[in-house]
């Protein structure tokens, strides 16, 4: 069986980190970018299954580069990795069709539960 592949993208050198070893053996990193223009270049360049992203980024926000892929007709399974516990933001990031919300500080517990429920296309929220 395929692994699936995986996009992430945040500003954060040390988040990339661990969340990278977090899922480098179940999954398929194929990459991983710090900004948001980055992010539309790269999912682009590598179609993954699933990014995981987070929402504050540099150039673009994770929110508006999964519109402008969704704007471009290719839709991969989106999870947000933030820090934001605005319910307002979550919304937000849903309607752009993510189908996860993972708090930062709930990585351990909540990313690969997000995932795998993105994967089978359901909806996952730490918050």
């Amino acid at each position: 069986m395929q692994k699936i592949r995986i996009l992430l993208a945040d500003d954060n050198q040390e988040i990339l980190e661990t969340v990278q070893n977090l899922l480098d053996s179940p999954f398929d990193v194929v990459g991983h970018v710090t900004d948001g223009e980055a992010l539309v270049e790269s999912a682009i360049k590598h179609k993954p299954d699933v990014i995981v992203s987070d929402i504050s980024m540099p150039k673009l926000s994770g929110i508006q580069a999964v519109g402008r892929l969704r704007e471009s007709g290719y839709t991969p399974k989106v999870v947000f990795l933030t820090v934001c516990e605005d319910p307002e933001i979550r919304e937000a990031a849903i309607q752009t069709g993510a189908l996860g919300y993972v708090l930062k500080h709930s990585i351990a517990t909540d990313l690969l539960v997000a995932l795998d429920e993105a994967v089978a296309g359901r909806t996952f929220s730490s918050l």
